[in-house]
């Protein structure tokens, strides 16, 4: 027997009301939960802690003060339904490798999905790695480790039964784990690394703590308690009953995703469709699957909706050919919001999961399959996430945006793509190829709303338009990108770019033409902390010396210098880098943020992931910034958020969202390009790999943005200039230029020289 009897006796109301005693203590709930019990799975197929006995121990105490049972066992025969039953929570304690045959998979899927609670304490991560759903239960898998060292937890949420008693650092030595993912878009953390603290990390957003739903049940892991010294601690076993207590219904707990939600339905529960039929198979949950399913068969959800959706996943059995899922929009017909391939898993009891992102579309969820011939697979469950829109842009992030790219498809020719003599669509003038292809900057409906979308899910709330002159191809776009971003709740400010003649009485034409013509939109970017200004950014600036005309603009309007020379900003409303090369450094940073700060002016220096041009512009000597599998992306955010180098900024502007022959973007880049062209990917950024990586500096500018408006939310130096005057004409003060060098036929090409340079 492996289930212990539950104790009947009534909780006594605990007079310590403390998380903690002092150390050696026992933890105890501040008050009386109703008694639960809870089964330790401690069996190890490979690296085995010596840590597990004194973890046992310690959460046999911690029921012994606290009214819950604990089982301890190595035998996986106790993962069978009946058994699970009796367990509000199990926990696997530095598990190691396969421990569970399939039909005792079943019994803990089936259990946790049910209601029961699931507890993973660090090496949990480490454990079934062929079983996809353990993957999600768990949240992320191990990866790697360094030595045994001192580090810093950052306590992101304190309102956690598991994190309420600590402070806003907890500093203690453990073995810390880097993950394979980043968990932190599906789960909700509760405690991440500081990676400055510790020699070793390797994810840069390094989340360690983490609960989410996992179906109608619940899940904890802590990559905390590889040492045996840490269950003797009372601020860990403090963690540890928490845990227990959300994880068994005990005490409830705010464990939604901070980005998405989810809905499972059971394949079978399908409202219409063609060709399909219901299985009968025993492992499947509820018993049963979408089955029968040949070519060309279809099924349609009218319960799911694909608006908001932003990934797909089912977990799928095939002992036949195979094949692939179609993710559609509104009918059998509809739009492909995605695909993803199935695998055979060799029979139809064998499940796996499959996962993609798709696109959001408008109507309810249909699935078509194709294939071979024969029965292709079954579909037991499957999941839609939604990104969820309650948390605000930052409208102090701001993205540049190219507008410039045509297709055949659209335009009637290709426009920017073939820069250095390529030839679209599988050789373009990029480092890195896109994930949605050579697309179309007129594509509205498809490309520029995917656009959108991304820069929503990176939390900037401002693009900055590159605009190349009235009746140019960029001002034809305008509207339409609009009323994109307009969609999205995303803001549209300028990029007025060096066009021929262009003069400061002519820039101010352009700026009075860009406010009547498409002022009145609502996606037209007026920064409500300025007194409802807009903003128009002057690429190479330093060009004209005498900008006195903009007198009659900046009464109304922001305008900034591309420069962090101080003495080359009379008239204008502040200043801006936009050289992704010289962010690494930041030279002049300080001075003019210092200077902004002091002068009442905007400061928004640029920072970006990397800088590549070589497919681009063959033979160019600009220097080349690797990305460092985001390092260098990290390295520029933390200058400019550094108030000793980056000089307090009042925005931060991103070089860029898709200037794709400079490398410098952080719009989705495919993951398998067409090969044969050299392209790179963002294969490792922040320990992301594959199509998942596909989308990691849309979500580092997230957590950057985040944590910048946590600082200024609560109150430090990087906040608002709350007043905007025109810098004094004659300044003081000479810091460095920072420009990018202008190519014999703009707009075609712009690309950085050297960090330094001043083309005036």
């Amino acid at each position: 027997m492996f289930r212990s009897l539950r104790r009947t006796a009534a909780a006594v109301l605990l007079a310590l009301t403390a998380a903690l005693l002092p150390s050696g203590g026992i933890a105890q709930a501040a008050g009386a939960d109703a008694a639960y019990d809870v089964l330790v799975f401690s069996r190890t197929t490979g690296f085995r802690h010596d840590s597990i006995p004194a973890g046992i121990d310690a959460l046999r105490a911690l029921g012994s003060a606290n009214d819950f049972t604990v089982t301890a066992t190595e035998d996986p025969a106790a993962f069978t339904p009946a058994n699970l039953v009796g367990y509000e929570a199990v926990v696997f304690l530095s598990t190691t490798g396969d421990v569970l045959d399939d039909a005792q998979q079943n019994a803990l899927q089936a259990h946790i999905d049910g209601g029961g609670g699931f507890v993973g304490v660090h090496a949990a991560a480490d454990t079934e790695y062929d079983w996809g759903y353990y993957g999600d239960l768990v949240g992320a898998r191990f990866k790697s480790h360094p030595a045994i060292q001192q580090a810093s937890i950052v306590n992101e949420d304190r309102g956690h039964p598991a994190t309420a008693h600590l402070g806003a650092v907890w500093t203690r030595t453990d073995e810390w784990y880097n993950y394979q993912t980043n968990p932190r878009s599906s789960v909700h953390v509760l405690q991440s690394l500081d990676e400055t603290s510790y020699s070793g990390g390797e994810m840069g957003d390094h989340p360690i703590t983490w609960c989410h739903a996992q179906g109608s049940g619940r899940s904890f892991y802590t990559g905390l308690g590889h040492t045996a010294e840490s269950y003797a601690d009372p601020a860990f076993r403090a963690l540890l009953l928490g845990a227990l207590r959300y994880a068994s219904g005990a005490a409830p707990a705010d464990c939604s995703s901070s980005s998405s939600t989810t809905r499972t339905v059971e394949g079978e529960a399908f409202s219409s469709g063609s060709g399909v039929q219901i299985a009968s198979h025993a492992p499947a949950s509820g018993g049963q699957t979408l089955g029968y399913i040949d070519n060309g068969d279809w099924a349609g959800y009218s319960a799911v909706p694909t608006a908001g959706a932003a990934r797909f996943s089912a977990r799928v059995s095939s002992a036949g050919a195979g094949g692939t899922i179609d993710i559609r929009d509104g009918s059998a017909t509809g739009p492909v919001l995605g695909s993803v391939t199935v695998p055979g898993t060799g029979g139809w009891e064998t499940f796996t999961t499959v996962a993609t992102d798709v696109k959001a579309g408008a109507g309810p969820l249909y699935l078509t399959f194709r294939g071979g011939s024969g029965a292709l697979f079954d579909v037991d469950t499957l999941t839609v996430t939604y990104r969820t829109t309650s948390k605000a842009l930052a409208s102090n992030v701001h993205l540049f945006y190219y507008p410039w790219y045509g297709s055949p498809t659209v335009l009637g020719s290709w426009r920017h793509w073939p820069q250095g003599g390529h030839t679209p669509p599988e050789d373009i003038g990029a480092n890195y190829y896109p994930a949605l292809g050579p697309y179309d900057s007129g594509d509205f409906t498809s490309a520029v709303a995917r656009h959108m979308e991304w820069v929503k899910r990176s939390g900037a709330g401002v693009i900055v338009y590159s605009w190349w002159g009235r009746d140019s191809y960029e001002d034809g776009l305008v509207r339409g990108v609009l009323d994109a971003a307009a969609a999205q709740g995303v803001k549209v400010a300028w990029h007025l770019e060096p066009c021929t003649g262009r003069t400061a009485a002519s820039t101010v034409s352009d700026i009075n033409y860009l406010n009547n013509t498409y002022g009145s939109h609502p996606a037209f970017y007026r920064d409500a902390a300025h007194g409802n200004k807009n903003a128009f950014y002057i690429f190479e600036s330093l060009r004209i010396t005498d900008w006195s005309p903009l007198d009659q603009v900046t009464d109304d309007s922001i305008v900034l210098a591309q420069t962090t020379d101080t003495t080359k900003i009379a008239h204008f409303s502040g200043m801006y880098t936009y050289d992704g090369i010289a962010g690494a450094t930041a030279p002049g940073w300080k001075q003019a943020g210092d200077y902004a700060k002091a002068h009442g002016l905007i400061w928004a220096p640029s920072v970006a992931p990397g800088y590549v041009d070589d497919r681009a512009v063959p033979g160019n000597t600009t220097p080349t910034v690797a990305r460092d599998n985001g390092a260098a992306y990290d390295k520029q955010w933390n200058n400019a958020l550094d108030p000793q180098i980056g000089g307090s900024p009042t925005w931060v502007s991103v070089t860029s969202f898709n200037e794709w022959h400079e490398g410098s973007v952080i719009e989705p880049a495919d993951s398998s390009p067409p090969a044969g062209h050299g392209y790179e990917t963002y294969n490792g950024a922040y320990g992301r790999t594959g199509a998942d990586a596909e989308t990691a500096y849309l979500d580092r500018t997230a957590y950057w943005t985040g944590k910048w408006m946590q600082k200024v939310e609560h109150g430090t130096p990087y906040g608002f200039v709350l007043s905007i005057r025109r810098a004094p004409a004659a300044l003081s003060s000479r810091a460095t230029a920072l420009t990018r060098k202008e190519s014999s036929s703009p707009p075609l090409r712009r690309a950085r020289t050297s960090a330094g340079s001043d083309p005036a």
